[in-house]
């Protein structure tokens, strides 16, 4: 933490409260992109391809997952991937196609950035950074991002505690950027059956225990097309501030991670399942705020 101890006031920590903590600001965060706010009471869905492959099936996607009512499209052009022969990304290209199939359909763009020298690139185009779990620690990184004024979200280690995640985001704090959204993505378990497996209680809790926006990300956690919707209402059930959703146009010819993609008929059936469980959790799918005189109108 910086500051003396003891000493108090803007930018300055608490004695004894991390800036992650509920009590540091008790209302809660909610972070702006464009017109869209993450945290308040409306339930935001970034949806859109794992990997930016082409023009085509980028814009195909994006007008798909915004026809379908998706908030900020998703899409990835650096990769990190496990096999160093597995399709890394399409990289700066990417970034281009991306940013073109965002501006068609009007959504902001959360892309992963696996690098500091990445940022100079990427901050111009992309509305908000995400890191991925496998780059959670990257301090160097997340450091970095603390020195930006620019939303950041942060996945959650495979292997990570829950007081690790939230340390994470406290690097990201610290630097003094607090337009932080924490994002449950599935924890490696003993358990095979799914890809990861998917800690709804660490949602409720984060939620407890932060101010920060909570959203899950089903498609890594479960790994399973047919698991990803019910796990989406969980998620809704549970408190979470929104969802990050793999879609593909033809999930069996992606360069990766297919086999967790939905096609944009399962998701349009999704978004319009949420409403009924977001209802019952007295929230509701986010929508732009009407101007004054037409909500008087309505």
């Amino acid at each position: 933490m910086s500051g003396k101890p003891g000493e108090e006031g803007a930018g300055t920590p608490r004695e004894g409260t991390p800036r992650v903590a509920r009590a540091w600001r008790p209302e809660g965060t909610r972070v702006r992109v464009g017109q869209v706010e993450i945290g308040g009471p409306g339930f935001v869905v970034m949806a859109g391809p794992c990997a930016v492959e082409g023009m085509e099936q980028t814009e195909q996607t994006a007008a798909a997952v915004a026809s379908a009512g998706a908030h900020v499209l998703r899409g990835g052009v650096f990769k990190p991937r496990t096999s160093p022969y597995s399709f890394q990304g399409m990289g700066e290209p990417g970034l281009r196609v991306l940013a073109e199939a965002a501006r068609k359909v009007g959504l902001p763009i959360v892309s992963e950035v696996m690098d500091a020298a990445q940022l100079p690139l990427m901050e111009d185009h992309v509305d908000i950074l995400q890191v991925g779990a496998r780059n959670m620690q990257n301090f160097a990184l997340l450091r970095a991002l603390g020195k930006l004024r620019k939303p950041v979200l942060l996945k959650r280690g495979m292997a990570a505690t829950f007081q690790e995640w939230l340390l994470a985001a406290e690097y990201v704090l610290d630097g003094g950027n607090e337009q932080v959204i924490l994002c449950e993505r599935g924890i490696r378990t003993f358990e095979t059956a799914t890809r990861n497996t998917l800690d709804l209680a660490a949602v409720a809790l984060a939620k407890q225990r932060t101010h920060l926006p909570v959203i899950v990300d089903p498609s890594h956690a479960t790994g399973e097309p047919d698991l990803i919707q019910p796990m989406a209402l969980a998620a809704a059930a549970a408190g979470a501030d929104g969802l990050i959703i793999e879609v593909h146009p033809r999930p069996e010819q992606a360069l990766c991670d297919g086999q967790q993609a939905l096609t944009p008929e399962r998701f349009a059936q999704l978004m319009r399942r949420l409403p009924g469980v977001l209802g019952a959790m007295d929230r509701h799918l986010w929508m732009p705020e009407l101007p004054a005189h037409v909500v008087g109108a309505r």
